[in-house]
């Protein structure tokens, strides 16, 4: 898919492209391709002279393979967006392309932003850029935007994790934990620490791609102090998954530990058995010998004495137990 933004009024317009003769009517400032077919990179290659790199969407992590300038002006950017989704919450990486000082090709000054799906924070922009004039003047303002956004749309789903958290919290706390209950406990907890660590991982990644953009000088006065403010809200997240962080591992641990408690409970419970059951099979283990000397074996009442014997040294221990409270 390949859509095209031009500025009309002070906003965003969209239009979605189906050849390359409506490409060429437009003077867009971002050109947004989704999962594009080699058709549509023909496209921009013909109208725009952009060769779009075969590994622009490899998972490449050295900063020298992320953000890098060609030798013809144009800046590359690899960045990662948070796709919080409930099935599967996952990082996809978007590759951009900015032309600024080239001015004998058609692609200065134009945005090119490739990415295999459909990311929400691009939604969310297109959505804001609709509706809010001014918002967008240019190209190098798209990109900024999109960071900004991003740290937003993080920032909304820490909000999500710590609700959930809550939650959690009251379920541990409760202190009435079995081991199924327990396990549906730690499942919820790990979901939200996977989640929390894709969160600071993007971070990490939006904080070098906005230092990229402020030490290769590509910004104004004004974007240039907005690109802070981005980095002064990234910071100040990073000490929020901080929070979450130590929040999750106290819930794992405090869950871990009822787990061990009702192992507890159990092991007790065979250890007051086996303590009770001892006297009885003392009495039968006595009473169990081959001694032809043994005046109870003549004895009318020979085994229902034993029997009742054995019965009161097995009883008599439970209560004690059930006394002290060690069968709860």
């Amino acid at each position: 898919m390949l859509n095209i933004f031009s500025l009309a009024n002070g906003r965003l317009v969209q239009e979605e492209i189906d050849s390359l003769e409506e490409l060429v009517r437009f003077q867009p400032i971002w050109v947004d391709l989704e999962s594009p077919t080699l058709q549509e990179k023909r496209w921009i290659k013909q109208h725009y002279g952009l060769s779009i790199p075969e590994d622009a969407m490899d998972e490449d992590i050295e900063e020298s393979a992320r953000f890098y300038e060609e030798d013809n002006g144009e800046l590359h950017i690899r960045s990662d967006f948070l796709v919080d989704d409930e099935e599967e919450p996952r990082s996809v990486r978007v590759a951009f392309i900015l032309n600024q000082h080239n001015t004998g090709l058609k692609s200065c000054g134009v945005l090119f932003s490739i990415h295999d799906e459909d990311i929400p924070v691009f939604r969310l922009l297109r959505m804001r850029a609709r509706r809010a004039p001014g918002l967008i003047e240019d190209a190098k303002e798209v990109l900024l935007a999109l960071f900004d956004t991003d740290v937003e749309y993080s920032a909304d789903t820490l909000e999500g994790i710590y609700d959930d958290l809550k939650k959690v919290s009251t379920q541990v706390l409760e202190g009435h934990m079995t081991d199924d209950y327990a396990q549906h406990v730690l499942a919820d907890i790990a979901w939200q620490e996977d989640l929390n660590g894709r969160i600071r991982r993007n971070m990490l990644d939006t904080r070098r791609a906005v230092s990229f953009m402020m030490r290769s000088k590509m910004l104004n006065a004004e974007q240039f102090e907005e690109a802070r403010q981005i980095l002064r809200d990234i910071e100040s997240l990073d000490s929020h998954t901080q929070f979450l962080f130590d929040k999750i591992n106290f819930l794992m641990d405090a869950t871990v530990g009822f787990l061990n408690i009702n192992q507890n409970k159990i092991i007790k419970i065979f250890s007051v058995a086996s303590v009770a059951l001892l006297p009885p099979t003392l009495i039968a283990s006595v009473y169990g010998m081959n001694f032809k000397v043994m005046p109870e074996l003549e004895w009318q009442y020979g085994y229902p004495y034993v029997v009742a014997l054995m019965a009161a040294s097995a009883v008599v221990p439970m209560l004690y137990f059930r006394k002290r409270g060690w069968l709860k």
